[in-house]
């Protein structure tokens, strides 16, 4: 028998991925260099290592900002 996919696989990446963006997006400008960026505001909220984050950054080119807003709105009140 073949499974079929719910919606929303995914979503969690995307989800961190955008959240890794918006933390990025916020300190960049203050002048600290993206591994102070990681290191102070990025690892301790989402237990990623530097390579992941850089990879993360990286990504958000491919993926879609307004599905990825609409995905959240859909999946996040079921995470509390």
């Amino acid at each position: 028998m073949k499974k079929h996919k719910r919606n929303g696989r995914g979503i969690s990446y995307k989800v961190r991925v955008a959240e890794v963006n918006r933390i990025y997006d916020e300190h960049r400008r203050s002048g600290l260099s993206n591994v102070e960026i990681w290191r102070r505001y990025v690892y301790p909220k989402l237990f990623i290592s530097e390579r992941t984050f850089y990879n993360m950054l990286n990504a958000s080119a491919v993926i879609d900002t307004e599905q990825v807003q609409k995905e959240m709105e859909q999946w996040l009140p079921f995470a509390e």
